[in-house]
């Protein structure tokens, strides 16, 4: 079985236009990545430490613990290639695997077959040393295998995620058009917002960024709305070690906020949608919901904080037109009420963003699934600008 303390290569995924963010987490929790790539951050760590950075990170998809790097010229090379390696020492013969591939490799044409050679040579393993064979299939409820193939060379990982770390774990009910909590958690970060200073969000929806925003200023991290990763399944699972760090994300906890958040909607439904997520999320008691047009929202007058707003896009003929009086009463609020904060606007549709009326100063690139984002920030200067 696996050392869970010995160091290897791990490679934390996430979405594309993400990585930053990432990247600032990983550092901030004591890591130094070796490698930052577009969609991820290498480093070196152990077992343990993947624990540790799926019950941490907000912005992560997956964290992927390396066993072997192989040569593999063409797909009739996978079944030898991958029955040699110890599966033995990663999985219990009476447990349950998957595995999930992604390939660059001309003599492939779908991951799926790479799936099912790579599922076949390790039953035939366990078939031929012990006479019997572990269960699989596509669920991610027992050992995940992942597999990245370019070209010649495949890296075979352990995913000690599983199911993936972009859902955080308390939204049960997503509302209208939702923004993915790791997206959320990424465009917070990207405003620089420092957890001390009031944070608003009109027209909240069902309240996913207000409800990181608390997350992140009472120092609740996403592990604890969770009961199973992938890691649990690996051989030599440690699991005092995991209920340690489970004590420790609890002792971290800060529930007594001197900061203002803020979620405001014209739907009572949403805003009682953003309440029951927030209560899944126990940070209810942080966030002073109101039900009001977005112009109505409260704007404390110190000290001066972050204001932000996810529109809806009009993604559907017709929409548009109707939400260009919405963008425009955006930027007159902005500039007329929010004078000395520091204004965000994420939105998919920049010709929309063109009503708002505002000079944006940062345009920080996002993917909102294959929608292409931007985050606008605003200076909304106190009194005339100077210079």
């Amino acid at each position: 079985m696996l050392d869970f303390n010995e160091r290897r290569t791990v490679f934390v995924t996430c979405k594309d236009r993400s990585v930053d963010y990432l990247e600032k987490e990983i550092r901030e929790l004591g890591f130094f990545p070796e490698k930052v790539h577009r969609t991820g951050v290498e480093l070196k760590a152990s077992l343990e430490d993947c624990m540790d950075l799926n019950l941490h990170l907000r912005t992560a998809s997956h964290v992927l613990f390396e066993i072997r790097s192989i040569y593999l010229h063409q797909a009739s090379d996978i079944y030898r290639r991958i029955k040699a390696l110890p599966w033995e020492d990663y999985l219990d013969v009476d447990g349950y695997f998957s595995v999930n591939s992604v390939v660059e490799n001309d003599t492939v044409t779908t991951p799926l077959i790479v799936n099912v050679k790579v599922k076949d040579a390790i039953v035939d393993r366990f078939r031929e040393k012990f006479g019997r064979r572990p269960d699989s299939g596509s669920e991610f409820s027992g050992l995940v295998i992942q597999v990245y193939w370019k070209g010649t060379q495949a890296q075979i990982y352990l995913n000690t995620t599983g199911d993936t770390l972009a859902k955080h774990g308390y939204r049960k009910i997503p509302g209208k058009a939702p923004m993915m909590e790791d997206l959320a958690a990424a465009t917070i970060m990207a405003t620089e917002w420092n957890t001390r200073v009031p944070f608003i969000n009109p027209m909240c929806g069902s309240g996913t960024l207000a409800i990181e925003a608390a997350l992140m200023a009472c120092k609740r991290f996403p592990g604890l709305y969770r009961d199973h990763y992938a890691f649990m399944s690996i051989l030599g699972y440690p699991e005092e070690a995991y209920q340690a760090k489970m004590k420790k994300l609890r002792d971290k906890v800060i529930d007594n906020l001197g900061v203002k958040i803020i979620a405001s909607d014209i739907s009572l439904q949403a805003i009682s949608f953003a309440k029951e997520n927030a209560a899944t999320a126990e940070v209810e008691h942080l966030i002073d919901f109101q039900v009001c047009d977005f112009a109505e929202t409260e704007i404390p007058e110190k000290p001066k904080g972050v204001i932000m707003f996810n529109p809806e896009y009009g993604e559907r003929l017709g929409e548009e037109e109707e939400l260009a009086e919405t963008y425009s009463r955006i930027g007159d609020f902005l500039k007329q009420k929010c004078a000395g904060y520091r204004g965000y606007i994420f939105t998919g549709n920049l010709s929309l963003a063109k009503k708002v009326g505002l000079r944006a100063s940062r345009r920080i690139e996002f993917w909102n699934g294959t929608i292409d984002c931007r985050l606008l920030k605003y200076d909304l200067y106190e009194g005339k600008k100077e210079g």
